[in-house]
């Protein structure tokens, strides 16, 4: 069943309710919404789009993302969400393998539309703040529209969620209607409960996981803020939850960490961010105890964890606020140092390389069942085969289960870093690194870092007779790699070290980091 359903349900319900601000002015309530998002559908069909094909939304965070995202389901196509922090070549492979027809963008992040002019398959770009092709936006009325919403079976393509893979390649993740509303319907269970008076503020990326909670949120009739900045301050987002009443949002834990020192500094009591804030989702990085508990300790009890990927998105665990407050438990430190217990709609194993499940407390990789699951990787067989086995997805995350349940990640079977909250694999770096000039052999890894959980390290061997300069490095990496991939240090080595077969030893470099 399309997605685009729930907005028309709730338009039709309650038309005059307030939907989307911006920061803390309401730009369309829900029947303006509906009827928004009805007006694009009839735009892409008078322009030809069928039912199947893929719009790009390459924007920062903007009231529009969420109109143009429900008005290509109302019209049955699929939405491919792109980071705006990647490069203007990342991202045009991206549309490129998505075989993209039509690209949305926002002109802070793309300022010429005419860079894309030359994407194969892609056949115009629409900068959102202008006037929309279809006519003005205060024509609509309030009244739920008469547009037929598109049939879409509960399997077909929704979200098209690009994710690097070891081979430095991003892989095409094809989320289905399905996936999206059993992740929806599961958060009020597993996450928070929630009504039509909750707001949800969106200061991640829309592109990832705080965009797909806005799904849940609608299904509440809630409210959905985009910050005037367009992502994340943490003095406006307290500002903002004074002015609205208490947001909800997902947060990395590099987001947490800065609104926990904002309250700090600014001498902000528990109960004063209890007026600002009623629910932290955080995920997506490796939350440190000592960090999570000066977080309770300095904002109250305003914390949920979860995890999950973009494979399973945001369904896998969680650890509610009941756990994290439930200081007497005697595992209470067990507890924090963990992902929290599995949601509803899934089941989680820790098995062998043969799939064979292992016995409490022993480390495996961590396997997901369940209708949040994809169906699979965009025109990639070979990488569905790999991560989709027995009926299970094989997370490539590492852990243990114990007697109750309790899934604590110990590594993870990729070499993938994890930066305030971002995805970034060193093949992608090493790859534009030996592009450079004068470089011979090249390998990153992650290094341990307080604010952003890891940061990239590039150790960088030179040509025979070359010289290296770590500022030319680093200005070739900007030209061709988003800037939170670029590492944060170089290191010029003489040799690699290697086992007998010529494979770079990571561990060796991680030592010295």
């Amino acid at each position: 069943m399309n997605l685009a359903y729930l907005l028309e349900r709730v338009a039709r319900r309650d038309p005059l309710r307030p939907a989307i601000f911006s920061g803390p002015h309401c730009v369309a309530t829900y029947g303006q919404w509906a009827a928004r998002s009805a007006a694009w559908a009839g735009w892409f069909q008078s322009q030809g789009f069928a039912p199947g094909d893929r719009v790009a939304l390459f924007m920062r965070n903007h009231p529009r993302y969420l109109e143009v995202m429900f008005g290509a389901w109302w019209a049955g196509l699929v939405v491919v969400p792109i980071n705006a922090k990647l490069h203007i070549k990342e991202m045009q492979w991206i549309v490129d393998n998505a075989q993209a027809c039509w690209a949305f963008v926002t002109s802070d992040v793309v300022p010429d539309l005419s860079v894309l002019s030359g994407v194969q398959g892609l056949k115009g770009v629409t900068d959102v703040e202008q006037a929309p092709p279809w006519g003005d936006s205060s024509d609509l009325n309030s009244s739920a529209p008469a547009l037929p919403i598109s049939p879409r079976q509960a399997d077909d393509t929704a979200w098209l969620f690009y994710t690097s893979g070891t081979t430095g390649r991003p892989k095409g993740v094809m989320i289905t209607h399905r996936n999206l509303r059993t992740m929806g319907m599961g958060y009020f269970n597993d996450v928070d409960a929630m009504d039509a008076h909750d707001a949800i503020a969106y200061a991640a990326p829309m592109s990832h996981g705080a965009g797909v909670y806005a799904i849940a949120h609608l299904m509440a009739g809630a409210s959905h803020v985009v910050p005037l900045s367009g992502g994340f301050d943490a003095a406006e987002l307290f500002a903002l939850g004074q002015q609205m009443g208490p947001l909800s949002l997902f947060a990395a834990p590099t987001i947490v960490k800065r609104l926990v020192d904002h309250a700090e500094a600014a001498q902000v009591s528990p109960t004063q961010c209890a007026a600002s804030f009623k629910t932290i989702v955080y995920g997506g990085a490796p939350m440190y105890a000592a960090d999570i508990q000066r977080a309770l300790r300095l904002m109250g009890p305003r914390f949920v964890q979860i995890f999950g990927q973009g494979e399973s998105p945001m369904v896998g665990t969680a650890l509610s606020r009941a756990h994290l407050q439930d200081t007497a438990h005697p595992r209470y430190a067990e507890r924090l140092a963990s992902v929290g217990f599995a949601q509803t709609s899934v089941r989680i194993r820790v098995a062998d390389a043969q799939g064979l499940d292992l016995p409490t407390g022993e480390v495996g990789e961590v396997l997901i069942q369940g209708d949040s699951v994809m169906t699979g990787y965009w025109r990639n067989p070979e990488a569905t085969a790999a991560a989709l086995r027995g009926g299970w997805l094989w997370t490539g995350d590492m852990g243990t289960l114990d007697a109750d349940g309790l899934l604590t990640l110990k590594d993870r079977s990729k070499d993938m870093i994890i930066s305030g909250g971002s995805n970034i694999y060193p093949r992608e770096v090493e790859e534009v690194l030996l592009q450079a000039p004068g470089v011979a052999e090249v390998a990153v890894v992650g290094a341990p870092d307080a604010e952003w959980g890891e940061v990239v390290v590039a150790f960088c061997v030179p040509q025979p007779g070359q010289t290296l300069r770590v500022d030319l490095l680093d200005a070739y990496c900007l030209e061709h790699i988003a800037r939170f991939k670029r590492p944060k240090r170089y290191e010029v080595v003489d040799t690699l070290p290697k086992n007998n077969y010529g494979k770079v030893l990571k561990t060796e470099l991680r030592k010295l980091v």
